[in-house]
């Protein structure tokens, strides 16, 4: 029997048949779920629309960057010097070609890999920045598709569909290294890095948007695995994309996935939880909280759905490229929702 049923009056009656303190526990545990997760809007449900002519263009696209990655510079990390530049080169190639300058930042032990850093510049509020970022190194030897091929394909194709366009605010597209161990939560991560180098020349970050593993989903019934008593709030079929953030940062959340969920018809979720909660800080959004920039994470929900996780299966073929592009189809009108301001 399920400890929360969607029918009030059978919450009602499981709450009879339980003693007053388990009663009292659920109560509590209702409360705080629906503190931490009411998102607006509605998460889109039924069939998905046929991919519009762009779509399926930014879904090949997509497979394109991340074959390259993943195939071409699968030890694309610390490890391996050639294939972490070949990666580098490669991504700069694809921004510089889509007509950005590159610019760079060095990280300790990245072994010669850099940052790589590329904006659209604000017209009328040009200090004001929006960050959009994703690590491009992979774990060990693993290929990493999903993580984080993925997401770094998302900050690519995200930057050119603004690559012509004129924002109010500055756009800053940047592709991290040493997110993986045994860097992360050091200050040798690239994020850390970036984050902490805006702080000190006194950037205004007014949102940092972390891609973090958005290429796979899975519409089996108890596919999507969750931390503590999450399951009983959220859907078990892991094909929703997710938008978690710290409590700090629920206004920046709620502002983002509304936005998702008017423009994009693709199941969406919402967590906003303490900065301790487990799961919540594991990408580069963490680093700009610690610099005390506001920051969210967009991810699949890595290892709590995708079982490729840190092994060598997770491999280009084993990602959803439809469903990926239009997650990063959604993302584009959440971008200018804040850099149009």
């Amino acid at each position: 029997m399920k400890l929360f049923p969607e029918d009030r009056r059978e919450w009602l009656k499981t709450l009879y048949r339980v003693p007053l303190g388990v009663a009292v526990l659920l109560i509590a545990m209702a409360g705080v779920a629906v503190f931490l997760s009411w998102m607006p809007g509605d998460s889109y449900e039924g069939e998905l629309p046929e991919l519009t002519g762009e779509q399926r263009a930014l879904s090949e696209r997509l497979r394109t960057h991340v074959e390259v990655l993943a195939a071409d510079y699968p030890e694309r990390n610390f490890t391996n010097v050639e294939q972490y530049r070949g990666a580098e080169a490669y991504l700069v190639g694809e921004l510089k070609g889509i007509g950005y300058e590159v610019t760079f930042e060095e990280v300790e032990n990245a072994k010669g890999a850099r940052n790589i850093i590329a904006e659209r510049e604000g017209a009328t509020r040009p200090d004001e920045v929006i960050v959009v970022g994703a690590h491009y190194d992979a774990e060990h030897t693993n290929p990493g598709a999903d993580d984080n091929a993925s997401g770094t394909a998302g900050v690519v194709e995200l930057a050119r569909r603004f690559a012509e366009r004129t924002p109010a605010r500055t756009i800053r597209f940047v592709l991290f290294v040493n997110e993986e161990p045994p860097f992360f939560r050091t200050e040798n991560m690239g994020s850390h890095v970036h984050a902490q180098n805006a702080r000190e020349r006194g950037d205004n970050i007014v949102l940092m948007m972390s891609l973090e593993m958005l290429g796979y989903y899975d519409d089996a019934p108890g596919s999507q695995r969750y931390h503590s008593f999450l399951k009983y709030f959220y859907p078990d079929r892991g094909n929703f994309i997710a938008f978690v953030s710290s409590l700090g940062n629920r206004a920046e959340l709620r502002r983002s996935i509304a936005v998702f969920r008017e423009q994009a018809k693709f199941p969406s979720e919402g967590l906003a939880a303490p900065e301790g909660f487990s799961g919540i800080d594991l990408s580069d959004h963490m680093p700009f909280w610690n610099a005390d920039y506001p920051a969210l994470m967009v991810t699949d929900t890595a290892f709590l759905r995708n079982t490729n996780y840190h092994k060598e299966t997770d491999t280009p073929d084993s990602l959803d490229y439809e469903r990926f592009a239009r997650v990063v189809d959604g993302l584009e009108p959440v971008v200018w929702e804040w850099a149009k301001e």
